[in-house]
């Protein structure tokens, strides 16, 4: 009776795993949204895991690639909205076998060990080509974020008449060579598949920009890269390229820039404004002399820091004095030598001491 209840309970607990795999993966755990999260949360989500999962950044752990694949996978179902539909009805089963990959039953039993004759080690699944594109982004969208969208000619799989050989590998054969004598060698096998042409078709992607990003970075569209015809695509990924901005100059999160002043306001202190990157005023006040070459920090008034908004770096002001052009008249130097109260200095040097 014992020996029966414990088949009963392993046979329950092995049909609960075999529906935990029929069930799928949790594509909103992993992207660590809710159910009701909208397109923008979840490829928002998509873009911190990516940079945080990325295989590249984790070489010690051994799961980061599958990691990194979940992550993928469950980014091109929820950001398409009749994939998303399909997967909230009947789960990952529900959508076509052959894009998400892998058998469900092959995967649970393989765990354990049971070959029951299949492949002990599935053989690399090839891929296509990267394929790394630059992208234009201004300063203030940089500074502020933006979506920007983009027309993808991506070549697409389509049958097409005949057949052709696919899925080639190295076996080893036997071969007789005479009474009692084999040889062994490897020798190409192929498998006859359906014939297939390429043809582009215009899909629209559409990047997020997001506030603090630099020059050089990558933005990563899984699987959106050169197609293979027995494989995988290769992945898109778009390499941030700042436009040069007429005023300000970027520095990891800081911003310069300059301003140039009269005399009279070098001397006698001055109130301003600058305009920033997002339109909002930054105001200086100076009530001392300000020389050819006098900086000034403004704090907080920097770019956005890409791993935590809230800070900020600083904004440098470097002030350029413009000199009045034309002679003065002995009584006008005369009257700013005693209103100076300043007399004539002359220092002779070779302009490389301290060198």
């Amino acid at each position: 009776m014992a020996s029966s209840v414990s088949w009963s309970i392993a046979a329950v607990t092995v049909l609960f795993l075999i529906m935990q795999v029929l069930a799928g993966r949790d594509f909103y755990n992993i992207l660590g949204v809710s159910k009701s999260a909208t397109t923008n949360q979840i490829k928002k989500a998509y873009r911190k895991l990516a940079r945080e999962l990325h295989p590249d950044k984790n070489r010690d752990d051994p799961e980061a690639a599958e990691r990194f694949q979940d992550l993928g996978a469950a980014y091109e179902v929820l950001s398409d909205p009749d994939k998303r539909k399909v997967y909230d009805r009947h789960g990952e089963e529900g959508l076509s076998k052959g894009d998400m990959g892998g058998d469900p039953f092959s995967s649970f039993f393989g765990d354990f060990g049971f070959g029951f004759g299949m492949k002990e080690q599935e053989q690399e699944v090839p891929k296509g080509g990267d394929v790394i594109m630059d992208l234009d982004v201004t300063l203030e969208e940089l500074y502020s974020g933006n979506f920007v969208e983009v027309v993808r000619y991506k070549p697409v799989a389509k049958p097409a008449k005949g057949t052709r050989k696919c899925n080639c590998r190295m076996e080893m054969v036997t071969q007789q060579l005479g009474p009692g004598r084999f040889q062994m060698m490897q020798q190409q096998v192929c498998d006859e598949c359906p014939n297939v042409r390429f043809v582009p078709e215009e899909k629209l992607l559409e990047i997020e920009i997001e506030s603090g990003m630099r020059d050089g970075q990558e933005y990563p569209f899984v699987a959106e890269g050169e197609p293979h015809i027995d494989g995988e695509p290769g992945d898109l990924r778009f390499k941030i390229k700042q436009i040069k901005h007429k005023k300000f100059e970027r520095r990891g999160d800081d911003l310069y820039t300059n301003v140039t002043i009269s005399l009279v306001d070098a001397l006698a202190g001055f109130e301003m404004d600058i305009k920033h990157l997002d339109g909002h005023k930054v105001h200086i006040v100076r009530d001392k002399i300000t020389w050819p070459g006098a900086r000034m920090r403004k704090s907080n008034e920097g770019m956005p820091n890409y791993e935590n908004n809230n800070v900020k770096g600083s904004l440098y002001i470097t002030f350029d004095i413009d000199f009045p052009k034309g002679t003065l008249s002995d009584e006008v130097r005369a009257d700013l030598k005693k209103l100076l109260n300043m007399e004539s200095k002359h220092t002779v040097y070779n302009g490389l001491q301290g060198f």
